[in-house]
């Protein structure tokens, strides 16, 4: 056991983290290196070239003329994947937290790094990519410092790309991060941090051994679901996985054991022997909270089942999905699902396509409310068509993010605007280091949900990050708007608004929808309306076969005997034609500016 060294790599999106692993690969010659990117698996992962799934890889590394294993997790840097780095942080003695020397520290890296520290994990700093022409590595180094209080020796510079530094980081894996803390002769107590469905073997659970020891062929069970298997096959994870007869203490591997039902598996479980269980399961895997939700509804109504099997195998591989079955008058029966934010929504969609071959609606994103009526009874709201009637309500009540954003200082201006247009209120200001500066705002949620990262992005030219987390839940004047074609409501494009932006979002809506709703027979009236008050109207007009044409001269009465028939039947029509919304209009609403 004291030659294994469990670690991960953590920082903010685009500092070089899976470059930085495929040269800690190559080196050790754990895999030959055929492109880059290696342990980023996923097609989606590579095309985006962001990492979506944390990867778990094996290495060898012989040092002062001993073996070492390392245990080597990649975790993503987006702040809607912050989940993944949470549980990979759960199953490591220590990180290497990579910062990128061209852009120095970002609030991504900031909140992982809090993260691994709570967890008592040895930090190993990292400076990446100085090798790169506009690298500052002296102001990096001291924004380190300041950041976490090391000494300048301890921080290593290396680059990703020429491998430079990679054997110093090697090193400091095996002298700097404690082996693992665990008895071998205790009962078995195996964490569960990742697992992925194989349509040929079943549920595969990754997991990391605190105590005990686990052969092939033990009988064992999983504590919080109380479930007994066989297990199969028990091995390690290198580039494949690679069977063996035991693991012990302190190892990092996986278990095959038949396991069909996505149910049956949940992360942050803990594996122990069917003979001698455990007395209590390992502690401190926190609670996934959503943060965004949306109706995902199956375009055939008949594949509904098959959504809910694949919305299962995907929150296997993906912990941080929520669901649970909703209905809606438009679209019929679907799911609501919560998701850590848009890009996670947005992959999610994409990965239920690709890997499942399912054709989803996905409904205008928002978050959930707490609603208390006028008999101080108190409900939570994750849908504007699940509000009570606006005669019972005394108020409602919005959660609140504070927002950290570290940008340069030229643009402070843009920043705090974007952020007051959103309702935010400026919490403090500081300088972080030399031209950069930390902002830190109260943002409503539901503001942020639809565009704000990305239009963060343009006005900082990408050099401000961005990184939340839930604060608090406060009264706002909040006013549901929905929207009516021809006075039936769409229950899937109604939205909970401020009452200060109604209005306006109600007019935008309407004159996006003319725009991308199709033509029909008949006259198709789009609607705003707050309660009872139509606020906004567009109207789509009919197309029209020109009736009159073979009407050439005679008596008026005979033009006008064809129009009034005409128009019988467009008003025939409009009572029992329907209005198909396409997919682009319910995505054309998330983003209006």
């Amino acid at each position: 056991m004291d030659h294994i060294r469990n670690f991960c790599i953590i920082a903010h999106i685009d500092h070089g983290k899976s470059t930085l692993a495929d040269r800690l690969l190559e080196y050790t010659n754990t895999i030959q290196i055929t492109e880059g990117q290696m342990l980023d698996n996923m097609d989606l992962e590579r095309e985006r070239g962001i990492t979506i799934k944390s990867h778990a890889i094996q290495m060898e590394y012989k040092h002062e003329g001993e073996t070492y294993i390392l245990n080597l997790i990649d975790t993503p840097g987006h702040v809607d994947f912050s989940y993944e780095v949470s549980r990979s942080i759960a199953a490591c003695e220590g990180a290497l937290l990579v910062v990128d020397a061209t852009q120095g520290v970002q609030a991504q890296t900031i909140s992982n790094l809090y993260m691994a520290i709570d967890h008592d994990l040895e930090i190993i700093p990292v400076i990446n990519k100085i090798d790169m022409p506009n690298a500052m590595p002296e102001e990096v180094e001291d924004e380190i410092v300041e950041l976490i209080g090391c000494d300048k020796d301890d921080i290593i510079r290396a680059s990703g790309k020429t491998g430079e530094g990679v054997e110093d980081i090697l090193s400091a894996v095996v002298e700097r991060i404690p082996h693992p803390e665990g008895k071998k002769d205790k009962p078995l107590q195996a964490l569960i941090f990742d697992s992925v469905f194989n349509s040929f073997r079943g549920i595969i659970a990754y997991f990391k051994i605190e105590n005990g020891t686990i052969h092939k062929g033990d009988k064992v069970k999983f504590f919080n679901t109380g479930m007994e298997y066989v297990a199969d096959e028990v091995g390690v994870l290198k580039m494949d996985m690679i069977p063996k007869n035991e693991l012990s203490t302190g190892e990092v591997g996986y278990i095959i054991s038949g396991i069909k039902d996505a149910k049956e598996v949940k992360v942050g479980d803990t594996i122990t022997h069917t003979m001698c269980p455990c007395d209590k399961a390992i502690e401190g895997f926190q609670e996934v909270k959503p943060m965004v939700f949306a109706g995902v509804y199956p375009i055939d109504p008949s594949e509904y089942e098959n959504l809910r099997a694949s919305l299962e195998k995907l929150q296997l591989n993906d912990a941080s999905l929520t669901f649970m079955p909703e209905s809606s008058v438009a679209l019929g029966f679907g799911f609501r699902c919560g998701f850590l934010g848009l890009l996670h929504m947005e992959i999610i969609q994409e990965r239920l396509d690709r890997e499942f071959n399912m054709d989803v609606i996905t409904t205008v994103p928002n978050v959930s409310y707490f609603v208390y009526d006028k008999q101080g009874g108190k409900k939570e709201v994750h849908n504007p068509s699940g509000l009570p009637d606006a005669t019972m309500i005394e108020h409602i009540e919005e959660p609140y993010i504070k927002a950290s954003i570290i940008t340069a200082a030229d643009y402070i201006g843009p920043i705090m605007k974007l952020c007051l247009d959103k309702r935010g209120e400026l919490v403090k200001q500081e300088y972080v280091s030399g031209n950069r500066v930390e902002l830190v705002f109260m943002i409503p949620l539901g503001e942020i949900v639809i565009d704000f990262y990305d239009k963060l992005k343009s006005i900082s030219k990408g050099y401000a990050s961005f990184d939340y987390h839930i604060d608090c839940f406060r009264p706002s004047k909040l006013a549901k708007l929905d929207i009516l074609l021809n006075g039936e409501p769409v229950d899937a494009l109604s939205a909970l608004t401020h009452q200060d932006n109604a209005v306006t979002l109600g007019r935008r809506m309407c004159e996006k929808l003319k725009d991308l709703i199709p033509r029909q027979q008949f006259d198709i009236a789009i609607q705003a309306a707050i309660g009872a008050k139509i606020v906004a109207r567009e109207t789509i007009k009919c197309v029209r076969k020109d009736v009159t044409a073979k009407c050439y001269g005679g008596d008026v009465s005979r033009k006008r005997k064809l129009l009034e028939k005409q128009k019988k039947g467009k008003k025939r029509m409009k009572q029992i034609g329907n209005v198909e919304v396409p997919q682009k209009a319910f995505l054309a609403v998330l983003k209006l500016d």
